[in-house]
């Protein structure tokens, strides 16, 4: 589910890849917001609040909401440019190795846990997730060809809100032209939802020793895509 891209993936793949996803920032969405009152990956919600701060003149209220779109972004470029390499380089696995990057970095924002001052780690936290989940939904764009999208559900919600009025529409019989699509959005809003309440309990229950337990399932997804790839050579 790592390996392959574009049109070369099948409906069966882009679910599998979306809800463990999907769930894992769902969770660390909800931790964030536990650690510091933000949600790490709602890039809506966190403009607007920048729109009215500086509406207010409230420019030092502004700077965490530039902050954590700000790292979004930055999270979304680094995956870009790390994707690029790969294709350039011919390196089949690229995806995977993208997702064993932000498990890395997660368990490196999880040992700064270990130490740091719980003042000083919300913030950080809560912006190094930003970047994190940006890289995450970025990858996912990328080989999926912008089909899943894992770090928020606007836009699923609305489109499975067609097909529910579609359906009313013609009085139940079918969900519109594209059944395949929305059954992968409700897998993946499914996926967030359940995995933002797990995100809660686990944050309440361990703190952050959540952020290793997420690192180490992004790492149980990407390594077998790692060893898939290799085995199938260069595309």
């Amino acid at each position: 589910m790592l390996v392959h891209e574009g049109q070369a993936r099948t409906p069966g793949s882009d679910r599998r890849l979306a809800w463990p996803l999907a769930g894992i920032a769902g969770a660390l969405n909800a931790a964030g917001f536990c650690a510091f009152g933000t949600f790490s990956s709602n890039m809506t919600g966190n403009v607007s609040a920048l729109a009215d701060h500086l509406g207010l003149g409230e420019l030092a209220l502004a700077l965490p909401a530039v902050a954590l779109v700000g790292a979004f972004m930055a999270g979304a470029v680094s995956a870009t440019l790390l994707i690029g390499a790969g294709r350039h380089h011919r390196l089949r696995g690229i995806y995977a190795y993208s997702v064993l990057t932000e498990a890395l970095l997660l368990a490196g924002l999880g040992v700064l846990g270990a130490w740091m001052p719980e003042a000083v780690y919300g913030p950080m936290l809560v912006t190094g997730l930003s970047f994190l989940l940006g890289l995450q939904n970025a990858t996912v764009t990328q080989i999926t060809d912008a089909r899943v999208r894992t770090t928020h559900v606007t836009g699923m919600v609305t489109d499975l809100g067609i097909g529910l009025g579609y359906r009313l529409a013609r009085r139940g019989r079918g969900m519109g032209p594209d059944v395949e699509k929305l059954r992968l959005y409700g897998v993946t809003v499914a996926a967030f939802l359940a995995g933002g309440v797990a995100g809660v309990v686990a944050w309440r229950a361990l703190g952050h020793t959540l952020l290793f337990a997420a690192a180490a399932m992004l790492a149980l997804m990407a390594v077998p895509g790692i060893a898939s790839a290799r085995r199938l050579g260069p595309p």
